[in-house]
């Protein structure tokens, strides 16, 4: 019970971080206007972007919400049915994650057919993509996933080899 109630928090957390965020920053800030927050490193910039995660584009906005609410809906019938990480909370917090993050998107994809960025961090004029709260916790949340299946044990490791005589 305790392990459930820490992962609806996790999954709500992603949620709401991730729209108080975009809420401040789109009613605070002038589209495309941008503040230093630590020196030419990190910056606020709002902008609003109708493609994928990190502003890579799939085509029309409608596509985009299709994409989305099929990998959402995907998502969530694999985690819901139980089977993909009974044995591991480690990769239930990560799926958490990714879907805590995917919700995010979705609800401004749902809303406003774009997603609001403004995490614009690089060095001069080496910047990483203009990204939002939903993309860091979908991006945490897949290398949480790649480390469990890059290590997690299966049966045939836990057997020894057995050597031909």
């Amino acid at each position: 019970m305790k392990s459930k109630l820490l992962l609806t928090f996790l999954f709500l957390f992603a949620i709401v971080s991730d729209q108080v965020s975009k809420h401040l920053i789109s009613t605070r800030f002038e589209l495309y206007e941008s503040k230093s927050l630590i020196g030419n490193f990190l910056y606020f910039h709002y902008i609003k972007n109708p493609g994928a995660a990190f502003g890579f584009t799939l085509g029309h906005p409608l596509v985009m919400l299709a994409i989305t609410v099929t990998m959402v809906i995907v998502l969530c019938y694999l985690f819901l049915k139980g089977d993909l990480f009974s044995d591991s909370m480690l990769g239930k917090y990560a799926m958490v994650m990714v879907l805590g993050g995917a919700f995010g998107n979705l609800i401004d994809r749902i809303r406003f057919r774009e997603v609001v960025d403004f995490i614009d961090m690089g060095i001069g004029t080496h910047r990483w993509p203009v990204y939002n709260m939903a993309d860091i916790y979908v991006t945490i949340g897949m290398f949480i996933l790649i480390y469990y299946f890059s290590f997690k044990e299966t049966p045939d490791q836990n057997t020894s080899p057995v050597s031909p005589e």
